[in-house]
């Protein structure tokens, strides 16, 4: 016999689990709308060349490649069995690793039945071939906001408003939201004459959130990066810590860089906003040690720390990317999104207590089974409480009255109704409360203005 065990990094979700979720992506989803995003819908694999080369060698492994179907071992010889050599001949297809790349991908391909800028928001799942932890799955839902064809920073301000209304509406207070722009960080590069270091550079800085910095110097060294550059960098770090204290400094340090003072004067014109508009209730910081470790960010990029006291990771992120789109022949599109982390966020407002109380059964009334010749009326009266908006089910089974309001208590439902031989002979109803025990007769009028809470 075989047992019954679910592929690694996957989860099954009971109905508690999913009105907690649909709590969430309800809310997400009011406010994907409220800033004027539209939901579009891409397949959940995409063909490998769309993918891949897209996010850097470390997004690069976690792809989920698809095999060719058929016999596509035939033509393979054995100097083929290196994988680099094989992957193309086996593989044509990939399921999703984000949201993004397809978008840009749509974007190309209905480029002459959509208005730029162009708005849309995608609540899916995608797939990595991580290692599963606490709030990392293989597969998992993201909920995603992007607008392309525009410029403008007012974009990235928007996006912050957007991250800060989600949390508000969610009830969560105290979240960081941290901005940087991989400009600085190619500056940064060029100030220090290491830019063939740069991918290198980006990758180690994504993973100063787990990793003690120690660490990650080391690794910079053990790849080639000399003391000067370590320093460099951690010293533009340390000056972010602080931006408006430390902005003339900030600017002096990357005075030699254009593209650096560029990304200043951006990071400075979103602070502005915020500083003068007392708008948001998270906290807004600048830090340079922010990378994001996906290749085809360019700008300001943004991820949110939750509270302090909670331990989990970022749970939401994004940035700009101004060539995605020209990877496939569409040139001059810049674009902008974010994305938020349903997995985290959930275990975020759970352990905070601060999912509201979500009844686990959509169920208002069960109507009880008194036998057979009662099924044509059970069904009835089912479908007409139902076409009066009442959610109600009847037991299909004539057991013991005891064991049919034990199923009724054990789903939560808050009602059951008797209808049996003198019932039907009156032409009546007998509602049962099950909170509080109470039971009254009532007409079929009565009845509906009763579960209705009218």
């Amino acid at each position: 016999m075989q047992k019954p065990i679910l592929p690694k990094g996957t989860r099954d979700f009971n109905s508690e689990d999913l009105y907690k979720r649909n709590y969430i992506i309800n809310i997400i989803r009011d406010n994907f709308s409220k800033f004027g995003f539209n939901p579009i819908e891409t397949p959940s694999f995409e063909r490998s060349e769309t993918l891949l080369g897209k996010y850097g060698q470390e997004g690069e492994r976690l792809i989920f490649k698809i095999l060719k179907s058929g016999n596509f071992l035939k033509n393979i010889d054995g100097k083929d069995f290196e994988f680099s050599n094989l992957a193309p001949k086996i593989v044509d297809k990939a399921l999703r690793y984000d949201l993004t790349v397809p978008f840009a991908r749509y974007v190309v391909q209905n480029q002459n039945n959509i208005n730029i800028p162009f708005k849309r928001y995608q609540i899916q799942n995608v797939w990595r071939a991580d290692r599963p932890q606490k709030g990392r799955y293989r597969e998992f839902l993201q909920c995603d906001a992007d607008v392309i064809g525009s410029k403008s920073m007012m974009q990235e301000i928007d996006f912050i408003s957007l991250f800060d209304s989600v949390f508000n509406d969610l009830n969560l207070e105290g979240c960081l939201i941290k901005i940087n722009s991989r400009k600085l960080l190619y500056a940064i590069c060029e100030i220090n004459d290491c830019v063939d270091k740069f991918g290198i550079i980006t990758n180690q800085l994504d993973k100063l959130d787990k990793t003690d910095v120690n660490v990650v110097k080391n690794n910079l060294t053990e790849n080639g990066c000399d003391k000067k550059i370590i320093d460099s960098l951690f010293e533009a770090i340390d000056l972010s810590k602080n931006f408006y204290d430390n902005l003339k400094e900030i600017k002096l340090y990357f005075k030699s860089s254009n593209s650096g003072l560029e990304a200043i004067s951006d990071i400075e014109y979103i602070f502005n906003y915020f500083s003068k508009n007392k708008l948001i209730k998270s906290n807004l910081v600048f830090d340079i040690s922010l990378a994001r470790g996906i290749d085809y960010y360019t700008g300001v990029i943004f991820e949110v720390i939750p509270p302090k006291k909670i331990n989990l990771g970022s749970i939401a992120g994004g940035g700009r990317y101004d060539n995605l789109t020209e990877i496939f022949g569409l040139k001059n599109m810049s674009g902008i999104g974010i994305s938020f982390g349903l997995d985290r966020l959930f275990l975020l407002i759970d352990e905070l207590n601060l999912f509201p109380v979500i009844s686990c059964n959509s169920v208002n009334v069960l109507i009880l089974n008194f036998g057979a010749k009662f099924s044509y009326d059970l069904i009835e009266i089912a479908n007409f409480l139902r076409l009066n908006d009442i959610n109600a089910e009847f037991y299909p089974d004539s057991i013991s009255l005891k064991k049919q309001l034990n199923y009724a208590n054990k789903n939560g439902i808050p009602y059951v109704l008797f209808y049996g031989d003198e019932e039907k002979e009156k032409n009546c109803y007998q509602l049962k409360d099950m909170k509080t025990g109470n039971q009254e007769t009532l007409s079929r009028e009565k009845l509906v203005k009763t579960l209705r809470g009218n």
